[in-house]
């Protein structure tokens, strides 16, 4: 495990500073698959169809340790059934994947979990019938009471359960839910069901957290509660990878970001980069069918079509994913130098095109 020795030095502190590591993630170049300087997580040539469709097909990939991973995509990426074969929940077609140098391949999910490779579900999990708090302890492993010899025996296991009760309750407070660690879990909002979620998960105190759209169906209010929590875990020295479509979030909170499309891995990198990415831009418009985001030559390809592309509404406000500040910086950057701004303005350069007189009957013509 990596220490990071320059901010310790300069705190003073015996603990590293994981919030403040400003060492490089890449071990080189920065590009689809390529290599950490520190991965916790190891994938290589991971695959799983359903019947024609290959709905993973991940050549390499490595998660970079104590660090925030964001992996984003479309609807139909491959996020989720990438995260279930990591954890055991589903069989891959082919592939092996490491987790501190330990193989996965075959291992059930229980013993993932025990191992620190813990992870929620976009549709929460927690027991309706039972109360806050013995969902917390549920989650706790190295409970002799589980063994239906040693059950009938409180005094082997009741030293145990205390310290589970006590682990619960430190974080049931941690994340505001000790006022109802009495009240049945179905009782809870969404949110509280997702910060129940997560809180169960940490009672395994685990290296790596494995978030499905932690945000999905959370109350606004809820929100800033939520990522606050994902920052604390990054502190704690815990390594995070979440799934999420709200890009806002993914900027502000994400060390690193990978992009699925089609069940490949097409794009890498930090926030900023990632989010201007032509390969990421066309996953999400879903324009350009025709090209190939799994290979390099087609992202290349797909970079000059965006640019030629008369229709792109690349760097302009409407194209969703990239910040309005970037818009900004290009269209002030395109003006001093007199071009004109990508896109040809907020609608692109086909609105102002067909502006022009005698073109109606071409735009017309192209439409048909």
């Amino acid at each position: 495990m990596s220490t990071n020795n320059e901010n310790t030095e300069t705190t003073g502190s015996t603990e590293p500073d994981y919030m403040n590591d400003t060492r490089p993630i890449p071990a080189g170049e920065t590009a689809p698959g390529c290599k950490k300087r520190d991965p916790i997580v190891v994938a290589e040539n991971v695959t799983r169809s359903f019947g024609g469709i290959n709905a993973v097909d991940v050549e390499y990939l490595e998660i970079p340790r104590h660090k925030i991973t964001a992996l984003i995509g479309p609807n139909g990426a491959g996020k989720t059934t990438l995260f279930n074969l990591l954890t055991g929940f589903d069989t891959p077609n082919t592939g092996k994947w490491q987790f501190e140098g330990q193989s996965l391949a075959g291992v059930s999910p229980y013993k993932v979990a025990r191992m620190g490779m813990v992870r929620t579900f976009q549709l929460t999990k927690v027991m309706g019938k039972l109360t806050v708090m013995e969902n917390m302890r549920l989650g706790a492993s190295k409970q002799p009471g589980e063994s239906l010899a040693k059950a009938l025996f409180k005094g082997i296991w009741g030293g145990r359960e205390k310290e589970i009760t006590d682990q619960a309750n430190v974080l049931l407070e941690k994340f505001k839910l000790d006022a109802k660690k009495d009240d049945y879990a179905a009782s809870l909002s969404g949110g509280q069901r997702k910060l129940l979620e997560m809180a169960r998960s940490l009672m395994v105190q685990p290296k790596l957290v494995m978030l499905d759209e932690p945000m999905a169906g959370v109350n606004p209010a809820l929100t800033q509660s939520l990522l606050d929590h994902i920052k604390n875990l990054k502190a704690e020295g815990m390594t995070v990878l979440f799934v999420e479509h709200d890009m806002h979030m993914v900027r502000h909170i994400a060390d690193w970001v990978v992009v699925m499309a089609e069940g490949k891995v097409v794009a890498e990198g930090p926030p900023g980069e990632v989010m201007k990415n032509p390969a990421v831009i066309d996953a999400y418009l879903g324009a350009h069918h025709d090209v190939d985001l799994g290979d390099s030559e087609g992202i290349r390809e797909l970079a000059a079509e965006l640019v030629a592309d008369d229709e792109s509404i690349v760097g302009t406000e409407n194209a969703g994913i990239i910040s309005l500040d970037t818009v900004a910086e290009e269209t002030d950057g395109a003006a001093r130098q007199g071009e004109q701004p990508p896109g040809g303005g907020t609608r692109g350069r086909r609105a102002s095109r067909e502006a022009e007189p005698g073109n109606n009957d071409r735009t017309e013509k192209d439409s048909q």
